[in-house]
C-alpha cells in the first residue's frame, strides 16, 4: 500500500511539472514575441545581440513532450516552435538579406526541440500537416521569416485560444490586399496555394471557395487564378 501510494505521489508530481514546463514555455514565448515582434516584422538585430532569452526558451523546449491527443497543446507548441527556431537560424546567420541564403535552412538543419531532432520542413509537414490534415489554417501561422510568409504577431500561440487565433490570422492574411491581389476577375495569389494545393482544394471544394470562406469582399465565381512570386526578403523591423 505505501508503495502504491507513493508511485502516485510521485507520478502526481512529474505530471504537475510537465503541466508546469509547458505552462512557462508559453508565457516565455508569449512575452518574447511581445517584446521582438513589431507590425508582422522580427527586430533580429536586437536578439542577436541579446540572445539569451531566445537561448533560454529554445532550451526549455528540448525536453518537453507534448502528445497529438492534446491537439491544442500540440499544435500551439509545434507553430511557436517553429517560429522560434526561424529566428534563431537567422540570428545564427545574422546579417542575412534571406533565409535561403542559407543552404539548408528549412530541410537540412536538425533542431533539437520536443524530444526530438528535427528539420523546419518536418516540424511543418510531419508533424502539422501529416497529423491534421484538414486544417489548412496552419499555412498562416508559420512563419518562414520571409515577406512573402504571412506576418509574424506580436503574441505567442496559447492552447486556450488556437482556434481563434487560426482564425483570425488566416481572415487577415486573406483579407490583405498585398496577399490576394484582384484585379476584377483575375486574382494573384500566394504561391503558398501553389505549393500545398491539396489543403485548399479539400472534399471536392475549389480554390476560390477556400478564399472566399474568409473574405469580407467574395472572389468572382468565375475568377482566374495565377501565382504571383514568393517574396523571400528578410521580415526584419526597421
Amino acid at each position: 500500500m505505501k508503495n502504491t501510494s507513493l508511485n502516485i505521489i510521485l507520478l502526481l508530481t512529474a505530471s504537475l511539472a510537465w503541466a508546469q514546463s509547458t505552462a512557462d514555455f508559453f508565457a516565455k514565448s508569449d512575452a518574447f514575441f511581445k517584446e521582438n515582434v513589431k507590425n508582422g516584422r522580427v527586430t533580429y538585430k536586437a536578439i542577436t545581440e541579446n540572445p539569451a532569452t531566445l537561448n533560454e526558451l529554445l532550451a526549455m523546449a528540448k525536453s518537453i513532450s507534448v502528445a497529438k491527443e492534446n491537439a491544442a497543446e500540440y499544435q500551439a507548441f509545434w507553430i511557436n516552435g517553429y517560429n522560434l527556431l526561424v529566428i534563431d537560424g537567422i540570428i545564427k546567420n545574422y546579417p542575412i538579406k534571406s533565409p535561403l541564403d542559407k543552404p539548408g535552412f528549412f530541410d537540412g538543419t536538425k533542431n533539437e526541440i520536443g524530444g526530438e531532432r528535427i528539420t523546419l520542413n518536418d516540424i511543418e509537414n510531419k508533424l502539422l500537416r501529416k497529423n491534421f490534415p484538414k486544417e489548412p489554417r496552419f499555412h498562416f501561422v508559420l512563419v518562414c521569416g520571409g515577406l512573402g510568409c504571412p506576418p509574424i504577431i506580436d503574441e505567442a500561440y496559447m492552447p486556450s485560444k488556437l482556434d481563434n487565433q487560426l482564425e483570425r490570422q488566416t481572415k487577415l492574411a486573406i483579407n490583405d490586399a498585398n496577399f490576394i491581389r484582384v484585379n476584377k476577375n483575375k486574382v494573384q495569389v500566394s504561391q503558398i496555394f501553389e505549393w500545398y494545393p491539396g489543403d485548399f482544394k479539400q472534399d471536392g471544394k475549389k480554390l476560390v471557395d477556400f478564399i472566399n470562406k474568409y473574405r469580407s469582399e467574395q472572389l468572382p465565381e468565375k475568377a482566374k487564378v495565377s501565382y504571383y512570386n514568393y517574396d523571400w526578403t528578410l521580415n526584419e523591423a526597421k
